[in-house]
């Protein structure tokens, strides 16, 4: 789950990470109101969970109060990437004199939070990675040690930090490992962190992305999803339970297990990609579905215009087959669906399940008794369909 960039920033602050006192408008009356009580300098930026947000204009600086709203008119509504902006951030200027890049994130190869900074802050951390990647001074945190004072000396000096910015870089650093791991984020950024004229260091920008599978132990922050930019598909499948990811291809693909939902949907585009053929979709219903996550499943797949078959490829175990085939009828007296269905259930009553579907008399379903002729079948389905 992202965060917005006031939402990640407001978070930082929870941890004593010092941030510009900036406030949320959502009209440009609001933003008028916020930079009024700034009396300066402001900047206004569009929050939308998207890069490049100042290249397209989402992001402006403006000398007073009447700029500020102007802006804000400009950029609420505006379309950046696909995203509508419907909330400004106005921040207090900066009288900025350095930036910093400064994040924390997981290294799956090394089962280990990695610490990623550098003096070059402000721009794209991939295209640095690129062109100059020694500017990038990298360290693990040990997950049961945690932060050690050591490593926060080693990392400002490595980067060439002023000497006389370490003691408050150290304790940014500090807070902002504390936000990642209490906050179980998957990636705590601040681009840029900036050494002020006045010779603080402040941060102006931030990026906090949560793992989702964690939560449940973060109430608090799981009330701060910002649905409107996600797809609507993807919203139902959240609610239902139910792990969805849409695609651009023609074949709707309904599996219980991440390894096999994989699988189907390698053979899918391993027997249609000579047509132009693939999946539309990954999506795992995950074990022990339900005959109503069985059928809200289908339902998403099927809101999406593009699918010209389903391939249901469920393997009996936890899930029972004569659940899934339950399911599978349910949402097809409720949708309706004029594409082609191709239903491979095995395992866990399978000959009851498919016993299930026989006994409907549903003229558009195609049985398959392997996953290569389930993957075959869907593909001249589709083929047939376009």
């Amino acid at each position: 789950m992202k965060l917005h960039e006031y939402q990640s920033k407001f978070l930082f602050r929870d941890y004593g990470i010092p941030i510009p006192e900036g406030k949320v408008a959502t009209t440009p009356d609001e933003a008028y109101e916020i930079a009024s009580e700034m009396n300066g300098v402001a900047v206004v930026k569009a929050q939308v969970h998207v890069g490049g947000r100042g290249k397209a204009g989402g992001v402006k600086v403006a000398k007073n109060a009447d700029e500020a709203k102007g802006y804000a008119q400009d950029i609420l509504g505006m379309d950046i990437k696909g995203l509508t902006v419907e909330k400004v951030l106005i921040d207090p200027g900066a009288d900025i004199q350095q930036e910093i890049y400064l994040a924390i994130t997981n290294d799956r190869s090394e089962g280990k939070p990695l610490i990623m900074t550098s003096m070059e802050g402000g721009m794209d951390i991939e295209e640095l990675n690129v062109e100059r990647p020694e500017a990038i001074i990298r360290e693990h945190i040990d997950p049961i040690l945690g932060l050690q004072g050591y490593q926060m000396t080693y990392i400002a000096s490595a980067m060439g930090m002023p000497r006389a910015h370490w003691r408050q870089f150290g304790k940014i650093l500090k807070g902002l490992y504390q936000c990642y791991i209490k906050s179980d984020a998957e990636l705590a950024e601040i681009n840029p962190l900036v050494i002020t004229g006045e010779g603080n260091l402040l941060a102006v920008d931030g990026k906090v992305i949560i793992d989702d599978n964690a939560l449940y132990r973060q109430p608090n922050l799981a009330e701060e999803r910002d649905t409107s930019e996600e797809p609507e598909s993807e919203r139902q499948a959240r609610e239902a339970g139910i792990t969805y990811i849409k695609l651009d291809g023609q074949i709707g693909c309904m599996v219980n297990g991440a390894g096999l939902a994989m699988t189907t949907m390698d053979m899918t585009k391993l027997y249609g990609e000579a047509d132009g053929i693939g999946p539309a979709n990954f999506l795992d219903i995950g074990g022990g579905a339900t005959p109503e996550q069985v059928a809200a499943a289908l339902r998403i797949i099927l809101s999406d215009e593009n699918v010209k078959c389903v391939l249901f490829n469920i393997f009996g175990g936890i899930t029972r087959c004569d659940e899934v085939a339950n399911g599978i009828l349910t949402a097809y007296n409720e949708v309706k669906p004029d594409v082609p269905m191709v239903i491979r259930l095995q395992g866990t009553n399978a000959t009851e399940g498919n016993q299930i579907i026989n006994d409907a008399n549903i003229p558009n379903i195609i049985s398959a008794e392997t996953l290569t002729e389930a993957a075959q079948k869907a593909v001249a389905a589709a083929k047939e369909q376009a």
